[in-house]
């Protein structure tokens, strides 16, 4: 424990944003990061606990304490590999992750945690600005050869962890870029893609094959891929979205929102526009009535792009009932709290209405004009309607944002076990699917989840196809 005290003497400093009026005019990331001495200033205030709750907040294992440790004592080339040991792509998770080690860190009781996301970040980034990142090339080469299928986070980190061990990795993309949701789902302004283009040189250039426009199930089939690698792994993501029944539903302007995102990542990457929109239907907000329904990450990433395209106005819906706007700690601490949050998206406009239920569009010929919706209030768990709060809502674009239902439902996966959620059916210790020498990992194993999980399975399914391919391995869990 670098400073015993350091909980005491400092106050906890977290990164700065630009003000909304000024990112609203770029795509660009607007997290302003702290100087070299304030970061060691915060890794100061780590306790160093007996038992670090912060570790029951991260599932890919970080071992928290450690490199705050070692950023206090300025050891930060050391630190980086720390940090490397559990996570292959810090600087994903130091951007996107919502943080419940945070959470879980015994400040958190009195509401001060240390600020470890910020911490993270500013070791990854310092490690390229040092020339530390660098190709880890393995030294002897098995002969063994893996396809991984879907180059997402989970799939990402489960093909350098396989190249690392010495197999011959091809990672395959049916998009035409590598980096699956983090490419084509998450807005540039919370993370540019220059951090996985960065990675995907390294892994490149440590013996990874990247493969593009290439959809197993249709462009080949998994049997096909089965007969030229000795392992296959469906690293895919959770893609079928969930659906809301808005009659007549045949109207323009009803959209799915990974739909809308992935046509302005397109736009973003300099993308002609018959390229950001394949089936010829560009989605815009540009002077637009915009209404997200659901109040998760990816409504708050609609938000945010409905907001920079110049819609007139956002309205945000949630079925559910407001959170409250503080937890009870003695209850839920270390567990990730239930409790009101507003994103830097909604900080920059939208209005939020909650327990609210969606039940009609209305429009004329084929084009929307409002959605009719009525309050709710929730009654042993089941939900009933208001008598008297219907209200009509102006809409000329709806967004849907209301999580997805697993992986789509099609010839990659035909003919594997799926699990009682729809998901590849595979265990968390062998990874193994119904089919032999095909394993599965990710939000197609487990749902819909966060990029430290992704991360986490891609990492452990290595370890499980290492295993089953050559009788031990060195590959950590």
């Amino acid at each position: 424990m670098g400073k015993p005290t350091g909980f005491l003497e400092i106050e906890r400093r977290d990164r700065g944003y630009e003000k909304p009026q000024d990112r609203l005019k770029h795509w660009k990331e607007f997290v302003r990061p702290l100087a070299v001495e304030d970061s060691r200033a915060q890794a100061a205030r780590c306790m160093n606990c007996g038992i670090p709750f912060c570790h029951t907040g991260c599932p890919v294992n970080n071992q928290i304490p450690d490199w705050n440790d070692l950023v206090y004592r300025d050891q930060w080339k050391s630190a980086l590999d720390n940090l490397h040991s559990t996570n292959n792509f810090p600087e994903f998770t130091g951007r996107i992750c919502p943080a419940p080690c945070e959470a879980a860190c015994t400040l958190n009781i009195i509401e001060t945690p240390v600020t470890i996301k910020t911490i993270e970040c500013e070791i990854i980034d310092r490690g390229y600005a040092e020339g530390w990142v660098v190709p880890v090339i393995a030294k002897v080469k098995t002969g063994k050869s893996v396809a991984v299928v879907g180059s997402g986070p989970a799939g990402m980190a489960c093909a350098q962890q396989l190249a690392r061990a010495g197999h011959a990795v091809t990672l395959i993309e049916k998009n035409d870029r590598i980096g699956g949701l983090l490419r084509y789902g998450i807005p540039d302004f919370k993370m540019e893609k220059h951090p996985i283009d960065r990675r995907v040189k390294q892994m490149e250039a440590e013996g990874v094959v990247m493969r593009t426009s290439l959809e197993v199930g249709k462009d080949i089939t998994l049997n096909q891929l089965c007969e030229d690698f000795d392992a296959v792994v469906l690293s895919g993501g959770a893609e079928q979205p969930r659906d809301l029944d808005l009659p007549p539903h045949n109207f323009s302007g009803i959209h799915f929102a990974m739909d809308f995102l992935t046509q302005q990542n397109k736009r973003n990457a300099g993308d002609a526009e018959n390229v950001a929109a394949p089936n010829g239907s560009a989605i815009s907000a540009t002077g637009k009535h915009v209404v997200v329904i659901g109040g998760g990450d990816t409504g708050s990433d609609c938000i945010g792009t409905s907001n920079r395209q110049g819609a007139a106005s956002v309205v945000q819906l949630e079925i559910m009932p407001a959170p409250p706007e503080r937890e009870n700690k003695p209850l839920v601490w270390p567990n990730w709290p239930l409790k009101m949050r507003t994103s830097s998206s909604q900080e920059e406009g939208v209005d939020r209405d909650f327990a609210v239920l969606t039940k009609r569009a209305v429009g004329t010929g084929d084009k929307i004009e409002a959605i009719e919706c009525v309050k709710v209030d929730w009654e042993g768990g089941k939900v009933r309607e208001i008598p008297g709060s219907e209200f009509q809502l102006k809409a000329d674009l709806v967004l849907l944002a209301m999580g997805f239902l697993g992986p789509k439902k099609n010839a990659l996966i035909d003919g594997l076990e799926l699990d009682a959620r729809g998901n590849v059916k595979a265990d968390m210790k062998a990874y193994a699917t119904s089919q032999e020498n095909v394993f599965a990992c990710g939000d197609m194993r487990r749902g819909q989840s966060l990029v430290v999980w992704a991360i986490r399975e891609g990492r452990q399914c290595a370890h499980a196809v290492d295993l089953a391919l050559m009788g031990k391995t060195e590959l950590p869990r």
